[in-house]
C-alpha cells in the first residue's frame, strides 16, 4: 500500500464529507451507506435534493440503490473488471479529461493498453451487468462533474483489495476528479478512530504520518525522542500473527479494544492459534468474546470518560472532552499503557493527553506539525497542516499529487480465492446491518438497539429458498471447509440467486467460522472477508 499511501493520504477521504453535497454524481461502490455510515448517507440525500445523479454498485440491492439513477448488482469479487469496463467505455467515448492526463499523471499509456480488452461483452461474462447499465452509468459519472467516488469494506475486503482500491483511483483520475472540490476518491472508514490509528502509526511498518521503520533518519529520529534504540524491520500483521502464535514465534497477545474471537477470519484455526499462547491480555469496556479467554482483562475507559483526539475518514483530528470520571478501575488506554510500559522498564511518565499529543505533533511535521489542542477548537483541523498559520486542507492534490504525478495502475481481473464449486456451490458475502456496530460488544447491550435485531440471520434469495423447501425463519446450517454453524433463514430478493449474506455481528451465529484466513491481499494482509464458497441446509426439525 506505500505508493498508494503516497498518493492518496494512507486510505484517508481526498475530500471533505461536506463536499459529497457540491458533487455533480457520487459514485458509490462497495458501501452500504445507509446502514454503516447515516450521516454520510444523509450528504448523499442533499446533493441528491441538489440535483446530483446517483450511481450504487454493489452485489446486493441495498437501501441506497433505491434512490439510484443506475444500480447494478455485480457478482461478488468482480469490482476491478466492472471498472475496468467503466474506462474502457471512458476512452472509447472521448470522456477522459486529456489535459489533465497529460499535466498530471503518468503510465496512462499502459492502463490504456490494457483496457482494450474490456470490452461490455467481457465486463458482463465477469460481473454479470448488462452492457447498457454499464454504458449508463459511466456515461452519468463521466459527463456530471465533478463526481465523487466513495468505498467502503466491499471494495477492500478481498485477495485484490489493493487492485480495487488502485481501480478506483484510475477511474477518478482518467476523469480529472482528483484534487477538486466536490470529487475525489473517498474511502469510508469503517470506525471512528481508524484514520486516527493509522496516522498514529497503529502499523507495523510505519511511525506517526506513515514515516517508514525502515528508514533510517525516521527511526533514528524516533529513537532520539524516547531515548531508546527502535528496531529497523516491521512488526507482524495480524494475518502474520496468527501463524507466529501456532509455530510458538509469538506467544503473548495484548489485544486493545479488538475483538478478534468474532471479528477475525476462519474462527476454528484462530481458537486453536489463542490457545497456544502463553498469555492473553485484553483491554476492553466490556467482556467480549475475546477478554473472556483472556488470561487478564484491563477496564478501559469509554469515550465519555476520557480527554483526547480522534482523526475521522475526512482527516480531521477533533478533541473529545471527559464528561465523566471513569467508573470503577477503568483507565484511559494512555494511562493504561504508560503504566504497563513502566512496570516492564520504559519510564513513561506524561502528565495529560495533551502532552502526548504535542510530542506527536512535532514528530510528525508534513500532516500534524500545526496542531494543537487550542487550534482544533470545536472544530477540528484537516491535515496536512504542516504549520501553526495553516488552515487545514479540506482537500488533497489540489495542484498537484503528493508523489509529483499521479500514477495509474494497469490492473488484470483475478478471481476471488475461493469460488462456488459442487461441494459449496453458494457465494456468502459478509457485512454490517443497521442496528449494531462491528461485533456488538457495545451495541447488543443496548436495550434499544439489541431489539432491532437480537439474532443473526441469512439472507437468501427466493428462488433458492423455494429450491431447497425453505421458509422464513427455518433453521439452516452453513458449511464451508473451515467449518459449520447455525442461523435462521431471512428470504429477500436484495441478494442475487447463488449468493448469501451474514451479519457480523452475533456471537451466537459466528461468521468467522466461516470465512477464509488464508485467502488475503498479498499487500495490505486484509482476509477476503466479501467472498467465500458455502454449502447450506435446511436443519432437520
Amino acid at each position: 500500500m506505500a505508493g498508494l499511501a503516497a498518493a492518496f493520504g494512507s486510505g484517508a477521504m481526498t475530500n471533505s464529507i461536506a463536499d459529497i453535497e457540491d458533487a455533480g454524481c457520487i459514485f458509490v461502490i462497495g458501501s452500504n451507506t445507509t446502514a454503516c455510515h447515516p450521516l454520510i448517507a444523509r450528504r448523499i440525500f442533499r446533493a441528491k435534493e441538489k440535483g446530483a445523479k446517483l450511481i450504487v454498485a454493489d452485489p446486493r440491492n441495498i437501501q441506497l440503490s433505491r434512490f439510484a439513477d443506475v444500480a447494478v448488482q455485480h457478482r461478488l469479487g468482480s469490482d476491478v473488471a466492472l471498472l475496468n469496463g467503466m474506462m474502457h467505455l471512458i476512452i472509447r467515448n472521448g470522456w477522459q479529461d486529456k489535459d489533465y492526463i497529460a499535466q498530471r499523471t503518468e503510465d496512462y499509456e499502459a492502463l490504456e493498453k490494457l483496457l482494450q480488452s474490456y470490452t461490455p461483452e467481457k465486463v458482463k461474462a465477469i460481473t454479470g451487468v448488462d452492457p447498457a447499465d454499464l454504458e449508463n452509468m459511466t456515461e452519468l459519472y463521466a459527463t456530471h462533474p465533478p463526481a465523487s467516488l466513495l468505498y467502503a469494506m466491499g471494495i477492500t475486503q478481498h485477495t485484490t483489495g489493493v487492485d480495487n482500491v488502485k481501480s478506483c483511483c484510475n477511474v477518478a483520475m482518467l476523469c480529472g476528479y482528483v484534487g477538486v472540490h466536490g470529487g475525489g476518491v473517498n474511502p469510508l472508514r469503517g470506525q471512528n478512530n481508524v484514520q486516527g490509528a493509522c496516522d498514529m502509526g497503529g502499523l507495523p511498518n510505519v511511525y506517526t504520518g506513515y514515516q517508514p521503520v525502515a528508514d533510517a533518519e525516521a527511526r533514528e529520529k524516533f529513537s532520539t525522542a524516547w531515548g531508546t534504540e527502535l528496531p529497523d524491520s516491521p512488526g507482524l500483521t495480524i494475518t502474520d500473527m496468527i501463524p507466529a502464535m501456532l509455530e510458538g514465534k509469538l506467544k503473548g497477545l495484548y489485544v486493545i479494544g479488538e475483538n478478534p474471537k468474532l471479528s477475525d477470519p476462519d474462527w476454528n484455526h484462530l481458537n486453536h492459534a489463542l490457545k497456544e499462547l502463553d498469555f492473553l491480555v485484553v483491554q476492553e469496556l466490556f467482556l467480549s468474546e475475546t477478554a473472556q479467554v483472556a488470561d487478564v482483562v484491563l477496564p478501559a475507559a469509554s469515550v465519555a470518560e476520557k480527554d483526547g483526539t480522534f482523526t475521522n475518514s475526512e482527516r480531521r483530528c477533533m478533541r473529545i472532552h471527559k464528561a465523566i470520571e471513569p467508573v470503577g478501575n477503568a483507565l484511559p488506554d494512555w494511562q493504561i499503557i504508560a503504566r504497563l510500559s513502566t512496570a516492564m522498564g520504559y519510564q513513561m511518565d506524561y502528565a495529560s493527553p495533551e502532552e502526548i499529543f504535542d510530542e506527536m505533533t512535532a514528530l510528525t511535521p508534513k500532516s500534524y506539525a500545526g496542531m494543537t489542542y487550542e487550534r482544533l477548537g470545536l472544530d477540528g483541523l484537516q491535515w496536512p497542516c504542516p504549520d501553526g498559520q495553516h488552515p487545514g486542507t479540506p482537500y488533497l492534490h489540489k495542484d498537484q499529487f503528493t508523489r509529483g504525478k499521479g500514477k495509474f495502475h494497469a490492473v488484470e481481473y483475478k478471481d476471488p480465492a475461493e469460488l462456488p464449486d459442487k461441494e459449496y456451490p453458494y457465494f456468502l458475502t459478509t457485512g454490517r446491518m443497521f442496528a449494531h456496530f462491528h461485533t456488538g460488544t457495545m451495541t447488543r447491550i443496548s436495550p434499544h438497539l439489541d431489539v432491532e435485531q437480537t439474532t443473526g440471520y441469512v439472507t437468501i434469495n427466493p428462488q433458492d429458498a423455494g429450491s431447497l423447501d425453505i421458509k422464513e425463519g427455518d433453521v439452516l446450517i452453513l458449511s464451508s471447509r473451515r467449518g459449520q454453524m447455525e442461523a435462521p433463514a431471512k428470504i429477500s430478493g436484495s441478494v442475487e440467486p447463488g449468493t448469501l449474506f451474514l451479519p457480523i455481528h452475533f456471537g451466537e451465529n459466528p461468521t468467522n467460522v466461516l470465512t477464509n484466513a488464508e485467502a488475503f491481499d498479498p499487500l495490505a494482509k486484509i482476509p477476503e472477508f466479501k467472498v467465500s464458497a458455502v454449502n447450506i441446509e435446511k436443519l432437520a426439525s
